[in-house]
């Protein structure tokens, strides 16, 4: 019951997990400022569909759940425009690499295990660092002692860099190659894995950029939409692994969720948002590992090469 075959993934799903899917996905975004591509590549691949539909599939459902959040913190006034065109300038760059690379891998049929590796290597150390940086700050606000802020316009060695760009938004006067290389390094992540690299490109804005949170979080959510965009385009194109069926889904859970999220995330401090993404970014982590390791339930299993 509810059950609808995929015909570029070529599987039966449930009509109302994937929907599920979506909306949860569409909260993570709206509520902490990610596309929620770290979570529903791994659970799409856990579903049975293949990793390189997954990838594809996955941006093409960001670009609807970042829709959804970025038209609301727009209306929060939360966007540096500015910020976000040098942001997306650097990642169709990195998005065309990472697009290329995974065609190459699939070719050779180690795409699934190359992402899945990858993925357990790449969040284990975010999701590490994430969680200690904000139980630090939990702890020095729960002590007493302020918050190591970092303020708008505060120098550190970006401001030494050539190329400078004035962001009237972000109250910053720096150099245009940190965005450009964060903006290509997300691209890059966008295409391989099917991520919008927020839970990159936030911390990277605030730590290194010297960004406000919110305009951090609206900023991430607006660049992601049109990387996200490209990303599809790009494997429907070159790659053929774009489900569109499984693809309307998503979306249509994405949409909805992504309204409740930001009305959620207002309701919680920056520390414990960025401590309970660390903890989810850990738990899928820990989870694709013991995929890898574990014994699987069937020990021989017969794929098309191309699904690999």
């Amino acid at each position: 019951m509810f059950q609808i075959y995929l015909p570029i993934a070529e599987i039966s799903v449930n009509l109302l997990v994937m929907l599920g899917l979506g909306a949860a996905v569409g909260f993570l975004s709206g509520m902490f400022g990610v596309g929620g591509g770290f979570l529903l590549t791994p659970l799409l691949m856990f579903s049975g569909i293949s990793a390189p539909i997954a990838v594809a599939t996955s941006a093409n459902q960001i670009v609807a759940t970042s829709v959804s959040g970025a038209m609301a913190q727009w209306r929060r006034n939360n966007i540096d425009f500015r910020m976000g065109a040098v942001l997306i300038a650097g990642g169709l760059v990195g998005a065309i690499v990472g697009v290329f690379l995974l065609k190459l891998l699939r070719e050779k049929g180690q795409a699934g295990l190359t992402i899945s590796l990858t993925y357990v290597a790449f969040l284990g150390v975010i999701g590490a660092l994430m969680l200690w940086e904000s139980l630090r700050a939990l702890w020095r606000a729960r002590g007493g002692k302020p918050t190591r802020g970092r303020k708008p316009g505060q120098h550190n060695w970006v401001h030494g860099l050539p190329l400078k760009m004035r962001f009237p938004r972000s109250r910053l006067y720096i150099s245009a190659i940190p965005p450009l290389l964060i903006g290509a390094a997300v691209g890059l992540l966008a295409a391989f894995l099917g991520v919008g690299g927020g839970f990159i490109m936030v911390p990277a804005m605030i730590y290194l950029l010297r960004m406000p949170t919110n305009l951090a979080v609206g900023t991430s959510l607006f660049q992601i939409i049109f990387i996200a965009a490209i990303v599809t385009l790009l494997h429907a194109t070159l790659n053929q692994t774009l489900d569109v069926l499984l693809a309307l889904l998503l979306v249509l859970g994405g949409v909805i969720g992504g309204q409740f999220g930001v009305s959620a995330g207002q309701k919680l401090k920056g520390e414990q948002l960025r401590a309970v993404l660390a903890l989810m970014v850990l738990a899928v982590a820990l989870r694709l590992l013991l995929d890898l390791v574990l014994k699987p339930a069937e020990l021989y299993s017969i794929v098309p090469l191309g699904g690999a």
